[in-house]
């Protein structure tokens, strides 16, 4: 990986269903907190933001269990972009689960998944960056859980289409 870059996150996996399907996995907003291991209250919209609850996930009893102890914690993402199975893009305080703390004043980061199609299934890629705005006392915590979370979230999305295609 040459440098090390403490600004974005990205992971990729390679998903043997439709691109279709990939594509409703991420963009319902209640198929996305299926796997994700999150209630939202509405459908997303490009431009809105919308509410969740965390919920551990049903795909993977491991990840259950490190969800766990943040069920019932809310956070807000902000919608960014929905380009029909290319592209779908929010922004969100990463692991913003301190519900004394205010994030309102903090820079988001802005969470990208992008689809392509391979002769082998859907290749998806997640990038989160901006970690470099978050509060200093703060970044290299958000920085390591979303690192890790990126990765368990990718298996969880892998588990889940190649499950319901």
């Amino acid at each position: 990986m040459g440098t090390a870059v403490s600004d974005r996150i990205e992971k990729q996996v390679l998903l043997r269903a439709p691109l279709s399907r990939v594509w409703r996995a991420l963009t319902n907003h209640a198929e996305f907190g299926e796997w994700f291991g999150v209630r939202f209250e509405a459908p997303f919209r490009p431009g809105s933001p919308v509410s969740g609850v965390i919920t551990p996930t049903t795909m993977d009893e491991e990840v259950a269990r490190h969800q766990e102890p943040y069920a019932g914690v809310r956070f807000t993402i902000v919608v960014d972009r929905m380009e029909p199975e290319k592209l779908f893009s929010f922004r969100w305080n990463p692991h913003g689960v301190d519900e004394t703390a205010d994030y309102t004043k903090e820079i988001k980061t802005l969470v990208e998944f992008t689809l392509q199609e391979t002769p082998d299934g859907v290749l998806l890629r997640v990038v989160e960056s901006g970690f470099d705005q978050i509060p200093l006392e703060r970044r290299a915590t958000a920085f390591t859980a979303n690192e890790g979370g990126w990765a368990m979230q990718m298996t969880l999305i892998q588990k889940y289409v190649e499950k319901t295609s």
